[in-house]
């Protein structure tokens, strides 16, 4: 009879620590589906997001651990994801969104809904649930970026969302006429955005992801007093002039009680054919901001014609040229983000094995 058990392997798993979150996989609940059938060892690593930038580290420690106690011959694992919920209500919602992350700038210009787009279809791509919803009223570009430019009409009393990329997408812009000026005062935007979140159809969402105007201004203050905010995050460019702007945009969040995630800094250089770097925006513009927010700076993305070509066709660069250094940058950034996110609400919760809500 062998003298292998359960117990033996989760002593074996509790000494494998998740790298974002400083604990045991056994601790965090994270190992599920464990069984152990003469020499063979399955289970299932329920990650707190699937698009965890470190799931191969950990995938190979786990396998690693149980593979050194006697009698194991093969680790079978599978790889699974369980988003955890901010704790955050948001009883506007008919279901649920366990994250919600506004994007800003302090000024137009700086790709803001360039990094919005593209961080919600790399969500997406990795497999979780993801809505974009475009709260920029007096530009709403994200139609275009994203290559859809209707809905699909209502059921009842709600709209339904259009849908692109496995992301779920709403905006001014599938209500108005191409070129349309749109004037909106206080009231009427506060009205515009509370009915982008209770009226549409959203579903069950792990991440909503919100493309705010540039600025400090209407929208901004209304979507958050409409919506309880998992984090922000900045935009800025490297030059000192767009710095300024973006930490406007940093010091709404934290006057609002938005907890920020991290400083994106768009633009940060051109490479040359010859391989070298040129620094068209200036230089440090967006580790200074960081540095001065106490936040950490997620991403340094460059310049590179293939952004604007996926932001002018509808096919974002993360899909359509997914090797370029820009799309990697994404990509990483959108990664960081859903560790960052798991991690607060982690800390706000207490567990990750909490009811999901």
């Amino acid at each position: 009879m062998s003298s292998l058990t359960k117990d033996i392997v989760l002593a074996a798993l509790s000494q494998v620590q998740e790298p974002e979150l400083h604990r045991d996989l056994v601790s965090l609940n994270m190992i599920q589906e464990l069984k152990v059938n003469n020499g063979t060892v399955s289970f299932t690593i329920m990650l707190t997001t699937p698009a965890c930038p470190l799931r191969s580290k950990i995938e190979h420690e786990a396998r690693q651990a149980v593979l050194a106690l006697p009698g194991v011959q093969e680790v079978k694992i599978t790889m699974s994801a369980n988003v955890p919920a901010d704790g955050r209500a948001r009883g506007m919602m008919s279901l649920p969104v366990r994250n919600a992350v506004a994007i800003a700038s302090g000024k137009g210009g700086v790709g803001k809904s360039t990094v919005a787009v593209n961080l919600a279809v790399s969500l997406a791509k990795s497999g979780a649930k993801v809505g974009l919803l475009d709260a920029d009223i007096y530009g709403p570009n994200i139609p275009t970026m994203m290559g859809v430019h209707t809905i699909p009409g209502q059921a009842g009393d709600k709209i339904i969302p259009a849908e692109r990329y496995g992301v779920k997408i709403m905006s001014i812009g599938f209500l108005v006429k191409p070129g349309q000026p749109l004037i909106w005062r206080g009231p009427m935007l506060h009205s515009a955005i509370r009915q982008f979140l209770s009226d549409v159809d959203w579903g069950e969402l792990d991440y909503l992801i919100i493309d705010l105007p540039p600025g400090t201004g209407d929208a901004q203050l209304s979507l958050a007093q409409s919506l309880p905010l998992s984090g922000g995050l900045i935009v800025t460019l490297p030059q000192e002039v767009s710095v300024e702007d973006a930490s406007r945009g940093l010091f709404m969040f934290k006057e609002l009680d938005v907890p920020i995630l991290g400083v994106i800094e768009n633009m940060s250089y051109l490479v040359l054919p010859d391989g070298s770097k040129l620094e068209v925006f200036g230089k440090g513009g967006g580790e200074k901001l960081a540095a001065v927010a106490g936040v950490p700076l997620l991403g340094s993305i460059p310049l590179d014609p293939a952004v604007r070509e996926g932001g002018d066709t509808g096919e974002p660069v993360v899909l359509s040229n997914p090797q370029s250094a820009p799309a990697q940058a994404l990509t990483l950034l959108a990664e960081k983000t859903a560790a960052a996110l798991s991690v607060a609400a982690l800390n706000k919760n207490g567990d990750i094995s909490i009811e999901m809500v």
